[in-house]
């Protein structure tokens, strides 16, 4: 019924809405076997670790920034500080999801200071936004992660798209990670934006926050390194960054399957459907953040990341069990499997004339 691979996979059947009530129990049943093994426990020294081993590096990269001066050298600090950034990223999206503390003020507190205050991005809206996706990943209509600002996700986006996206989507695939180079600067600006929503909790402590890293930021770049090698910095500080966080972003839902209102599933199988995990070792779970078990992560996403891991072989055992397909690559293949989806999206509009 499924299909046996994701690939360029746009559309998929409608779910029997005769089976729906039933499939609701097979998340019950696999959640008793997760609470059973005690991977809802939350870890608060394998956190408190985390979060002085990060503070160090990014004390530590700011002194690096300091020793190098006037130089060259800081293209390769720009380098070091775009992953700390990341690592802090990876840190805020953990306490969004309260995997962190048991209550939401505490995790908002230290999510404000992270996000807004060391490294520029909107805690609040950011929040939001990745729990709409959640709800609904790949969702055309509701997930906020697929909407065709830039990038084409479907073929059914194809025939809206106008503008940029239509004239993007002919080489999204070749354009992708290039575009990437640019995310950071489009996620703080979007940070600032939704302060202008007068429904945004503590929009204005947000404000004073992002300013006060902003003004930090461009003032001690500036105040240090020529104008040249200010601008080269903040070049290659803010397209790393971007790059990183869109690189381990980019394997767990693109390619996947794409839904609309008319495809109806229940939580499980809308979770393992549009997730892919990427293998890898113990070095793979830091550089991903532990987002590599995007399977996992989207089925219990108030799971401790170090649990994840360890909750892998239930639940791929379990979806096994079920008939579910649960999808799991190599990195590279997973960047190629993304790419091919982004390709075959964009061959109507290359075969096509071009139009506004």
């Amino acid at each position: 019924m499924w299909g046996s691979s994701f690939p360029g996979f746009v559309r998929r059947p409608v779910a029997d809405p005769l089976t729906l009530d039933t499939r609701g129990s097979d998340f019950a049943r696999l959640s008793r076997r997760i609470a059973e093994a005690g991977l809802l426990d939350r870890r608060p020294v394998y956190y408190a670790v985390r979060f002085c081993l990060a503070a160090a590096a990014y004390a530590g990269a700011w002194a690096l920034f300091w020793w190098a001066g006037d130089s060259w050298l800081q293209l390769l600090v720009a380098a070091v500080l775009a992953v700390v950034f990341a690592q802090f990223g990876f840190l805020a999206h953990d306490l969004g999801h309260r995997q962190v503390f048991r209550t939401r003020r505490p995790g908002d507190l230290v999510g404000l200071v992270i996000g807004d205050l060391c490294i520029g991005l909107g805690w609040g809206w950011w929040n939001a936004k990745h729990n709409r996706h959640h709800a609904n990943p790949n969702h055309d209509d509701h997930d906020p992660d697929v909407s065709p600002a830039v990038i084409v996700w479907s073929s059914d986006q194809v025939g809206r798209s106008r503008g940029l996206p239509r004239f993007v989507a002919r080489r999204q695939a070749f354009l992708f990670f290039p575009l990437l180079t640019l995310e950071a600067w489009h996620l703080h600006v979007a940070s600032f934006r939704a302060l202008g929503n007068p429904e945004l909790k503590r929009r204005w402590i947000e404000l004073a926050l992002l300013t006060a890293h902003f003004a930090v930021y461009f003032g001690v770049v500036f105040a240090t390194l020529s104008p040249v090698r200010a601008v080269a910095f903040l070049l290659v500080h803010q397209g790393l960054f971007g790059l990183y966080l869109g690189s381990t972003f980019a394997p767990n839902h693109k390619g996947m399957p794409m839904f609309t209102k008319a495809d109806r599933l229940d939580f499980l199988r809308k979770q393992v459907l549009t997730s892919r995990n990427v293998r890898g070792g113990p070095l793979r779970d830091v550089l991903f953040g532990q987002l590599n078990y995007q399977i996992e992560h989207h089925l219990f996403p108030n799971m401790p990341a170090p649990n994840l891991r360890r909750a892998q072989p239930i639940v791929r055992d379990y979806c096994a069990s079920i008939g579910v397909p649960y999808l799991e690559t190599g990195v590279l293949e997973s960047y190629g499997q993304a790419l091919r989806h982004l390709h075959d999206v964009g061959a109507p509009l290359r075969a096509a004339p071009a139009r506004s």
